[in-house]
């Protein structure tokens, strides 16, 4: 199978399902709709009760809940070509009966998306090797990729019992973020930021993932997962990977993947020393929250990259639940300049800082420092912002662009195995050695212990319009001492 072989239909495993509902057919509305779903799709669900017209009328649901003002059309041309197949995913019926409908629709290159939990991988795996449907065909997998490295390494031998690793493409959503791939374009194609992108002119980077909200009703998933295995291994390395990687060498998606590879090759394993844990309060009080939970709702840590490049420079991670507002945010700091030239006052110019905002109105503010009016040479930050959205217009969301990517066998927004291992390597002594959990209050930037995690450094930017007060370098204090 070459990469320019087109899936001829798309098989999705968990048909009825909430990824399904929420984020699937919406997407796959959008691709009808713009001309670039043109193969059957084949839901595959253990639904007692279900046909065809009761997933039609689910899709349809869906694509109403979830998309403003849908073309009734395009819903009515996506549902004629949706169909489903009803049974156990451990009844190898199920999988005959899937191979009857492929046959339907003259398809000899499936592609099967697995919105299932990884728990169902081997049963599925195994059946669709069983009824010849492995042949020419793709895999799409979910995460989590696991739960630490061991269980990872287990999912992979699993799927590589029946597909090659080239058919096996790995979903973080992050990889299909229009503003998350940004990062690297933004770095590349402008020239002026490649000389000074390195441990001598940059002082440090943040990310910060925040979200307002908690559990909302996932409390006994979330229990069993926490910040660090939700977001930090998967979503915000893969950040950290696209600030720090080299340009790669070609536009293939291996030459891509390789340059992310790479940094998290070159990347310490976490130190439970530069790691503060949180809970907001109310955690416990969730449903389905076991008593006494030491879960983390919130994460903060130092990574460090030992490379020519970044050797030195601290990269900082934070992210949590029940925050004061939800943002994405990448905040590199450039070294403060000597003050030299306003050694006549107590003035000391601010470090210039790139913000790249990752969420909803994505866009990118550069700080820079110009002079204040007046007769002493004082400098004050004025902010250069540019919104996305404005400028672009509706840009395509993340599953949106990922199963056209699958479908097409593009691999290179897609998770590979040997990055998935090093995240789990990199997080795994902060498993192993979690420490204890501090609570904070919802609505707050998490326990006043995730500070001293930074406390060395500078402080943490809260994402928002940029705080210029408190931007000057702060002295270490006893507090800190901790983590040195």
């Amino acid at each position: 199978m070459t990469k320019a072989e087109r899936s001829g239909a798309l098989v999705l495993f968990g048909a009825t399902g909430d990824l399904a509902h929420k984020k699937l057919y919406p997407a796959l509305y959008h691709l009808t709709a713009e001309g670039r779903l043109k193969i059957p799709v084949i839901g595959v669900a253990a639904a007692v009760g279900w046909d065809d017209d009761k997933i039609r009328n689910y899709a349809t649901e869906a694509i109403k809940a979830g998309v403003e003002d849908p073309d009734p059309a395009a819903i009515e041309q996506l549902t004629t070509n949706l169909c489903l197949v009803n049974g156990d995913y451990r009844d190898q019926a199920t999988f005959q009966r899937l191979a009857d409908a492929l046959k339907n629709v003259r398809s000899e290159r499936p592609l099967h998306y697995l919105a299932i939990p990884p728990s169902l991988f081997e049963a599925v795996v195994q059946g669709l090797a069983a009824a010849g449907l492995d042949k020419g065909a793709r895999v799409v997998v979910e995460k989590p990729f696991g739960r630490d490295l061991a269980s990872a390494q287990e999912l992979n031998r699993v799927l590589h019992q029946v597909f090659r690793e080239e058919a096996i493409f790995r979903i973080d959503h992050y990889l299909g973020k229009e503003s998350v791939e940004n990062l690297m374009v933004f770095r590349f194609a402008n020239s002026l930021l490649e000389p000074v992108w390195n441990r001598r002119y940059i002082a440090g980077i943040q990310v910060t993932m925040a979200e307002s909200f908690g559990v909302e009703g996932r409390g006994s998933f979330y229990d069993t997962v926490g910040a660090i295995r939700d977001v930090v291994q998967n979503h915000l390395l893969n950040v950290v990977a696209f600030l720090a990687m080299d340009p790669p060498s070609s536009a293939g998606a291996e030459a891509l993947r390789d340059e992310k590879e790479r940094v998290l090759k070159a990347m310490h394993p976490a130190s439970p020393r530069y790691l503060v844990r949180g809970q907001y309060v109310g955690y416990l009080d969730e449903p389905g929250v076991a008593p006494g939970s030491t879960t983390e709702t919130f994460a903060a840590l130092r990574l460090d990259i030992e490379s020519w490049r970044w050797a030195g420079v601290p990269f900082y991670v934070r992210a949590g639940k029940a925050l004061a507002t939800t943002s994405l945010e990448a905040i590199v700091e450039f070294q403060t300049p000597p003050r030299m030239l306003f050694s006549s006052t107590d003035h000391r110019p601010h470090p210039n800082l790139l913000v790249f905002r990752l969420g909803a109105h994505d866009g990118v503010t550069v700080s820079l420092q110009a002079k204040q009016p007046g007769e002493a040479l004082v400098s004050y930050p004025v902010e250069l912002d540019v919104d996305f959205e404005q400028v672009f217009g509706h840009r395509h969301e993340a599953y949106e662009r990922l199963l056209a990517d699958a479908i097409e066998g593009n691999a290179a927004r897609f998770a590979r195995q040997d990055a998935v291992e090093t995240a789990w390597q990199i997080v795994q002594p902060l498993l192993d050695h979690p420490g204890p959990v501090y609570p904070y209050p919802r609505g707050s930037w998490g326990p006043p212990e995730a500070d001293h995690v930074v406390a060395h450094h500078r402080r943490w930017h809260n994402p928002g319009p940029i705080d210029h007060d408190h931007d000057a370098i702060r002295h270490s204090h006893p507090a800190s001492e901790a983590l040195q």
